[in-house]
């Protein structure tokens, strides 16, 4: 064992590590290295003996903790960058009117010069500022958002006419009959929102001290609740109250795939990828994608399965996965980004624990103008409670455009 292997084996995801992004990013390439040299002595232990050392296996699982934890701790750097500041000499003064009075509202229940933005439900209205910035988090936390389609709307359903088949052609001669040809088929998609709400609580003795920005306070408390409930919906909501999530679809295999349902490719063994050469089934996966979608195609797994994953080689020994080339970047898979959605299943008989397809032209998320905020100091003294609304909606918009694994037989 090198003194490298040694130094990344006893590590732990959760303790210090280095500050600054390229320290981080130097960490997660080294501990790749020793990942590859630990997977390499595995295989080879297969090859020879027919079976792993388990202390091999123990290594690469802690290794798998380390690269995980790594990469987790990157992204955390690149959100606390752009967090709006807390510090009232860094944060910049809002020259709008009604920020500032929605600010004595949220403080102090100050309701004066807040008609303008009354709410019939009953609540104020988000000034810009704010609602910008919980959007902006809200794209960084919930990896769906930064993929999809996102549409902004005035009411509570939006309908999307759809062209399912195009019109029907036909050959002819200069002077031959030219036949009625079938008109293109068309489907209306409906995406209706439903109210996702989060209700923040703090004290007035907090809402009094100046240097709070109250607006980022708001942001940061309700991205949290939001970001959470979002992704889960937009994977496996059930449409009820909620966005229909893509593995709500109706699945089917790829051979039999129609408009309305998502089609899959088997990986031929139940619950695990087939041996030998486990890799040709992802290839399958990929080219079960039309060209036109492969060009902005991302996978999606959680990361258990992408610990899986990690071990894989093509024919020619090289990793399957690669980590991301940049600090900022995302790892790959077959050179295409992968990201991490702990909402997909885990590796199972029968689970659609991968995903593959462009997810800007096959899922749509909606979302109504407006985040909507109410002030109640009297229910739970002495805090107070502000209720946070939005309206949300989402579902599959493009069915030819996603497709998953089964770890099945069939």
């Amino acid at each position: 064992m090198t003194d490298t292997y040694a130094e990344f084996e006893t590590k732990a995801p959760a303790t210090a590590m280095p500050q600054g992004s390229e320290a981080l990013f130097g960490e997660l390439m080294g501990a790749f290295e020793v990942f590859k040299q630990t997977n390499d002595r595995r295989l080879a232990a297969l090859e020879s003996r027919g079976a792993a050392d388990g202390l091999d296996e123990a290594k690469l699982d802690r290794l798998n903790a380390v690269l995980d934890g790594t990469k987790a701790a990157l992204d955390r750097l690149a959100l606390e960058r752009n967090r709006p500041s807390l510090d009232p000499a860094r944060t910049p003064i809002l020259d709008d009117s009604y920020a500032r009075n929605f600010a004595a509202y949220v403080k102090r229940g100050e309701e004066k010069a807040l008609s303008i933005g009354s709410n019939a439900d009953g609540g104020y209205l988000v000034p810009p500022e704010t609602e910008t910035e919980i959007s902006r988090l809200l794209v960084q936390v919930s990896p769906l958002r930064s993929l999809a389609t996102v549409r902004q709307i005035s009411n509570m359903v939006y309908k999307k006419p759809v062209t399912t088949t195009g019109p029907t052609v036909g050959w002819s001669t200069e002077t031959g009959a030219r036949t009625v040809t079938a008109s293109q088929q068309l489907d209306i998609l409906t995406f209706p929102t439903a109210e996702l709400y989060a209700m923040p609580s703090a004290t007035t003795a907090f809402l009094d001290d100046t240097a709070v920005d109250v607006g980022a306070w708001i942001a940061e408390e309700v991205n949290a609740a939001f970001a959470a409930q979002e992704t889960t919906a937009f994977v496996t909501g059930d449409g009820t109250n909620k966005p229909k999530g893509f593995l709500s679809e109706t699945p089917v295999a790829n051979s039999s795939w129609a408009w309305g349902k998502l089609g899959y490719v088997a990986s031929g063994a139940a619950g695990a990828l087939p041996t030998p050469n486990p890799s040709d089934v992802l290839f399958d996966l990929v080219y079960a994608l039309k060209a036109q979608y492969r060009q902005n195609a991302r996978w999606l797994m959680n990361r258990r399965t992408q610990a899986a994953i990690r071990k894989l080689k093509d024919s020619t020994g090289n990793y399957l996965w690669q980590p991301a080339i940049t600090a900022a970047g995302r790892a790959s898979l077959l050179g295409v980004e992968l990201l991490e959605v702990e909402d997909m299943p885990d590796v199972a008989a029968n689970a659609f624990a991968i995903a593959f397809g462009d997810f800007r032209r096959g899922y749509l998320i909606v979302d109504r103008l407006g985040v909507n905020v109410l002030r109640d100091p009297y229910s739970n003294k002495p805090y107070v409670m502000f209720y946070t609304t939005k309206r949300v909606g989402g579902g599959v918009q493009d069915y030819d455009a996603i497709k998953l694994l089964k770890f099945a037989a069939s």
